[in-house]
């Protein structure tokens, strides 16, 4: 049947790292094969311009293509 994408839980929101946790975990992630995060808390318990931001910075580690499979 063929493979299916992986996508992870973000995590919980932990406070002032959010953001740069966010990215580790994405490019982990994507370096393991997964094909998206599921973000919740970390996004939408924050104002909306950074919550947007966080989502752009997680969506660029996807579409960077320097980023590989380890």
């Amino acid at each position: 049947m063929g493979r299916a994408g992986l996508i992870n839980s973000g995590g919980g929101s932990e406070g002032d790292n959010d953001t740069a946790e966010a990215v580790k975990i994405a490019i982990v992630n994507k370096r393991a094969g997964g094909m998206g995060l599921i973000l919740g808390r970390k996004a939408f318990q924050r104002d909306f311009e950074s919550g947007v931001q966080l989502l752009n910075y997680v969506q660029d580690v996807y579409l960077e293509n320097k980023i590989t499979v380890a």
